[in-house]
């Protein structure tokens, strides 16, 4: 299969590229090339060899989920400078004011 210009030219107005009349037969050359590497690739067929290939362990074991609290845990009220019946306390805000 070969790339017309007027292939290159449909593919770039559907990738809205402005492409000019200097650049085509560049583009062209370049398109054609790229499509002749994926040609050769499609016939060179199938390499993955017969029969299933086990790539890891049919089962992983798991283990057991355990809650670890860390040491450094502390809760609100002991960094907090207010805490009020379960709530940060903090200064109004000037622009707030009115």
């Amino acid at each position: 299969m070969s790339v017309s210009p007027a292939d290159v030219e449909r593919i770039a107005s559907l990738a809205e590229l402005a492409v000019s009349p200097e650049e085509l037969p560049e583009l062209t050359a370049q398109l054609d090339r790229i499509i002749g590497f994926v040609a050769q690739l499609s016939a060179s067929g199938d390499t993955a060899p017969e029969g299933d290939v086990q790539i890891g362990p049919l089962e992983t074991p798991l283990r057991e989920d355990v809650v670890i609290p860390a040491a450094l845990v502390r809760g609100p009220a002991e960094i907090a400078p207010e805490f009020v019946e379960g709530f940060f306390v903090v200064p109004k805000l000037g622009a707030m004011e009115e």
